[in-house]
């Protein structure tokens, strides 16, 4: 088949559809343990991200980013070695931060760097504290965690992004992009049956069944795929 379908030059990895990560200030992630004390120097924007960032100077003359947090301040100082230190942007371990905290950038695993509840305006509530820590997430759902993983305190800064209306179609088209996010695109029953599978015809439909084989040719692996083979 002679069409090149969306989903097909996507997965090449073109220019087009990676994510600039030139344009990125780096991982944000929690510190390293081993560094006590930081203080914060400036807090800067990053492309790809609704929150924003602050960069952090420790003792040792390291520099790392982390997550920013509503209240954080330049030239605050913050805790991530696991001092009971419940300023908003303080690190500590799930197991020393009293139930009903708001806390941020949990991890899934300890020492993975933060995983949980990334995004800005988000938080998530310490529940109860035993073997297991459970912490109830954005979406409401309650998620057991191991006590020695660590969370940031506090809910993260840039909640009031999404009310912002964009007001035009190139400034999400732009955002789109610095997150490499799929933009605004066709239908493929919109489209002529040269494009798309499911193009063409009197009237928008898909005109054979949506539903087809793993094993079909890429021009017409589209629609709902069929599952695959229960495995032993």
């Amino acid at each position: 088949m002679g069409r090149q379908l969306r989903q097909q030059r996507r997965g090449r990895g073109t220019m087009t559809y990676t994510s600039p990560s030139h344009r990125h200030v780096g991982e944000i992630k929690h510190p390293y343990t081993q560094r006590k004390v930081g203080k914060v120097m400036d807090i800067v924007h990053a492309p790809g991200r609704n929150s924003p960032v602050a960069e952090i100077k420790f003792d040792d003359g390291k520099k790392d980013k982390i997550i920013a947090v509503e209240g954080l301040t330049v030239g605050q100082e913050i805790n991530v070695d696991g001092t009971v230190n419940l300023k908003p942007g303080c690190i500590l371990p799930l197991a020393n931060i009293p139930e009903g905290t708001l806390v941020h950038n949990l991890e899934a695993r300890p020492g993975d760097g933060g995983k949980f509840v990334r995004t800005a305006g988000t938080y998530a509530t310490v529940v109860t504290k035993g073997d297991t820590i459970v912490v109830q997430l954005p979406s409401g759902a309650f998620k057991n965690f191991d006590p020695r993983c660590r969370a940031g305190i506090g809910i993260i800064a840039g909640g009031g992004a999404s009310d912002k209306p964009f007001a035009k179609a190139g400034k999400k088209f732009h955002a789109y992009r610095s997150k490499s996010k799929a933009y605004f695109k066709v239908k493929g029953v919109a489209m002529n049956a040269v494009d798309h599978p499911h193009g063409g015809g009197g009237h928008p439909h898909v005109g054979k069944p949506s539903t087809v084989s793993r094993n079909a040719p890429p021009g017409r692996k589209v629609g709902r795929l069929s599952p695959q083979k229960k495995r032993k």
